[in-house]
């Protein structure tokens, strides 16, 4: 089989692929091949060595987790019924396994694409989708209430987006650059540039001088920082990500007048996973959830993504393909 494979930390460059033996799924397990992989913000900050401590993995490995594809082998004790299903899924083991042409998963941690969904789709909303839907679970808005999503149109950023729109929130999506601004319209966000120098006093004006409710925080950094102050007094903070490579500090007075979740939540969500991915690709299915995909590239160019990426040369979510 092909797989990407990272045997020291560093830039794109040390995403190499190599071939493998082809796995046999073992008792309780199955074997997918391999349509589609995502490729995200967390997989760029491991392979450079930066990745919270939660997502810790030893040299060499594979990057990546979420997959799309089709079941083609069953281990001992698995249903037969999974052969030929098309289904999304995650390489066990709490992180990696992802960037390959042939993935080994768990049943429990196997999900069936429903009727009329493509399988592109699919793999984008199995984490972000089921992270978004987490994140307005730990920290629901409701209608009328004023947040911020940033960023506002990544791969979980624009199903934020849409999620807390359907709740009713007016939503301000910090995004770069006029492509993405107009992307996050469509969305029906207000969108703000925070490659500007005052972006904070841009978010300001869109709610007539009205500080925000909520702030979702996947860039962390000095963005992060600086959006504490957008927030009214018992106003609340969800931080989720560092796509700057830093967590978002919080002085002592921020954290006297605000209600504030941190990266660890995520941890916190994976029990109750597979009940939100049943419930955003339902959602997908029926027309209610739409996922941003925004560039595909072979499996042979991980390295590629990887540095379209970091240089923020993207919209929604980036994927691998498999012929």
């Amino acid at each position: 089989m092909r797989a990407i494979t990272v045997s020291r930390f560093g830039d794109p460059s040390v995403l190499e692929q190599i071939e493998l033996p082809t796995p046999e799924p073992g008792e309780g397990e199955l074997r997918i091949a391999v349509k589609a992989a995502g490729v995200g913000w967390l997989d760029a900050l491991i392979r450079r060595g930066d990745g919270p401590d939660e997502f810790g993995v030893e040299l060499p490995y594979v990057p990546g987790s979420a997959v799309a594809g089709i079941v083609e082998a069953v281990g001992a004790g698995v249903d037969q019924t999974w052969l030929g299903k098309e289904v999304v899924s995650s390489a066990v083991g709490d992180y990696g396994g992802g960037y390959a042409d042939t993935v080994i998963a768990l049943p429990e941690d196997t999900f069936p694409v429903p009727a009329g969904l493509d399988l592109q789709h699919a793999v984008a909303l199995l984490n972000d989708g089921s992270t978004a839907l987490a994140l307005l679970e730990k920290t629901p808005v409701r209608a009328g209430e004023r947040i911020l999503v940033a960023p506002g149109v990544g791969g979980l950023g624009s199903l934020m987006v849409q999620l807390a729109r359907a709740a009713g929130a007016t939503v301000i999506a910090a995004v770069r650059g006029g492509e993405k601004a107009a992307i996050a319209r469509k969305l029906g966000a207000e969108p703000v540039d925070y490659s500007v120098a005052d972006w904070t006093g841009e978010a300001l004006a869109r709610t007539g001088g009205k500080r925000l409710d909520v702030v979702f925080d996947g860039v962390g950094g000095e963005l992060g920082a600086a959006s504490l102050a957008l927030l009214k007094n018992g106003g609340r903070f969800s931080g989720y990500g560092m796509s700057s490579g830093a967590e978002t500090v919080i002085g002592d007075a921020d954290r006297a007048r605000l209600s504030l979740v941190d990266m660890s939540q995520l941890v916190g969500f994976w029990p109750d996973n597979p009940r939100r991915v049943r419930e955003v690709l339902r959602q997908a299915a029926e027309g209610k959830l739409t996922p941003i995909i925004g560039r595909t590239y072979p499996l042979s160019e991980a390295s590629a993504a990887h540095s379209d990426i970091e240089a923020r040369r993207y919209t929604g979510k980036s994927l691998l393909v498999v012929p």
